[in-house]
C-alpha cells in the first residue's frame, strides 16, 4: 500500500485514511456522456412490475454470494483499513447501481455498500436507484436493508445533510447534476464521493456542458484511489476514488 494521508471532510467531524492518488495499470473505459437535461423529478416505476418469487431467491442468493466473497476477501481487508470511524452518521446514495441480477460488477459494488453499514455505525440509511433495477431486484435490494427510491432524481439531490454518493462508473452528467444542485459552499462541504472520473479536456461543446462542474471541482477536492489489489475486483471498482470538498472553501465558487 501507497503512503497514508490522514484526510478531514464534512466541517472536519468525520476522517478517513486512505493511500495517496496513483494510477492504475489498465485504462478505464470512456464514460458515456449526455447533454445535461432539465427534466423534473417524477415518479418512477418498474417496467417489470410483479415479483418473481423464483427469481427473488436467485438474485438474493447471488447477492449473499457476493457479499460473503468480497467479506473474506484481500480487497476488503485493504479496504477497510483505508477508512477510519467517523464522529457524525453520513447517509449513502447509490445512483446508477446497474442490474444485481444480471451482472456481478454491480454486486459487487452493492457488496461494499451493505458491508460498510454492517461495519461502520457511522453509515446511515443506504438509498439506491437506477432505471433498469426490475421489481424482483428492487425486492431484494429492500430485503439487504437498503431503500429503493421512488422517485428518478436525475441525481439532484441537495445535500442537507452529511451524505455519502456512492456513484461507481457513473454517467458524467450524473455527477454534473448532483453538482450543479449543490453548488453551494455550505453544500458542498457535506459531500464526500465515491468515484468521480476525470474527464480530458476537449473542445467538443456537448462534453464541455456534461463536464463543466466536474472539470471545475478538481480545484477544491482531495482524490484519493482506491486499491483493487486483485483483478477480480478491477471491473468493478477500476480507477475509482474518494472525493472530499475542502471543509475551507474559498469565499466564491468558480461562476459557470
Amino acid at each position: 500500500m501507497g503512503p497514508m494521508v490522514k484526510n478531514a471532510s464534512i466541517d472536519g467531524e468525520w476522517t478517513v485514511v486512505l493511500p495517496s492518488k496513483r494510477r492504475q495499470g489498465r485504462r478505464k473505459p470512456k464514460p458515456k456522456i449526455h447533454e445535461e437535461e432539465e427534466e423534473e423529478e417524477k415518479p418512477w416505476k418498474s417496467d417489470d412490475l410483479e415479483i418473481d418469487p423464483q427469481r427473488q431467491a436467485r438474485v438474493k442468493q447471488k447477492m449473499e454470494n457476493s457479499i460473503k466473497k468480497v467479506e473474506s476477501s484481500k480487497f476488503y481487508t485493504t479496504f477497510l483499513e483505508q477508512l477510519k470511524c467517523a464522529e457524525t452518521q453520513l447517509q449513502m446514495v447509490m445512483y446508477g447501481i446497474g442490474s444485481i441480477e444480471s451482472y456481478e460488477s454491480p454486486r459487487f459494488q452493492l457488496s461494499i455498500a451493505i458491508l460498510m453499514k454492517r461495519e461502520f455505525d457511522w453509515v446511515g440509511n443506504i438509498e439506491v436507484f437506477d432505471p433498469v433495477l426490475s421489481a424482483t431486484e428492487s425486492s431484494v435490494l429492500e430485503s439487504l436493508g437498503c431503500t429503493v427510491l421512488s422517485v428518478n432524481e436525475q441525481a439532484r439531490r441537495e445535500a442537507l445533510k452529511p451524505t455519502l454518493f456512492f456513484m461507481p462508473h457513473c454517467e458524467a452528467n450524473l455527477y454534473n447534476n448532483l453538482l450543479q444542485a449543490n453548488w453551494r459552499m455550505d453544500r458542498l462541504s457535506k459531500i464526500a464521493f465515491f468515484q468521480m472520473y476525470e474527464e480530458q479536456v476537449t473542445l467538443d461543446p456537448a462534453v464541455i456542458r456534461a463536464t463543466k462542474r466536474i472539470i471545475a471541482a478538481r480545484r477544491i477536492t482531495s482524490e484519493f484511489a482506491i486499491e483493487t489489489v486483485s483483478d477480480d475486483y478491477f471491473p468493478a471498482f477500476h480507477d475509482s476514488s474518494w472525493h472530499f470538498f475542502s471543509s475551507c472553501l474559498d469565499s466564491e465558487l468558480p461562476l459557470l
